[in-house]
């Protein structure tokens, strides 16, 4: 598959959340018809993603220090605040794609009623729950920097812009 080139959303340490020197990357409309939770499930399982679940999102700030995340939105759309308070707020419709880096920041600011939305994470990793609360640094910063880059690209494998741009 040959996604469209995503947009890079670049965020530093904002004191309560890590972030990451990665990029987080957003791919408009990678699947526009059909069952697109099915197809986010199998593209990502694919392309070495795993673990996948339905769900929606969290609606209040939390980063994860264990896996990346990728999200497809495969129903209505969300406004995705990434970074922290401070940070960019970014809409996803359905057909679209969210590769948020360990340590980024993340919050569902707002969705329409019928927002769903499948997830999954590099194969051999899976979440855990941080909250910018004090005390989760500098431990969930070591476990960041002690994380693997993913191999491939959920979208587009193993020559996907991911690789290109998380390794700058």
């Amino acid at each position: 598959m040959i996604a469209p080139e995503p947009r890079a959303e670049l965020l530093g340490d904002s004191g309560d959340f890590p972030n990451s020197r990665y990029p987080a990357l957003i791919y408009p409309r990678v699947v526009t018809s059909g069952d697109l939770a099915a197809a986010f499930e199998t593209l990502f399982a694919q392309n070495g993603w795993t673990g996948s679940w339905r769900n929606g999102l969290y609606r209040q700030h939390h980063y994860h220090s264990t896996a990346h995340e990728v999200l497809g939105v495969y129903r209505g759309n969300v406004s995705l605040r990434l970074g922290g308070p401070a940070g960019p707020l970014v809409t996803l419709q359905a057909g679209d794609v969210a590769i948020i880096p360990a340590g980024v920041a993340h919050k569902n600011e707002a969705q329409s009623a019928d927002f769903a939305v499948v997830g999954a994470y590099p194969s051999g990793t899976g979440p855990d729950m941080h909250y910018g609360k004090p005390g989760e640094r500098p431990a969930t910063d070591r476990t960041i920097a002690g994380l693997a880059k993913p191999s491939y690209d959920p979208v587009s494998g193993s020559n996907g812009p991911l690789l290109r741009f998380w390794s700058k």
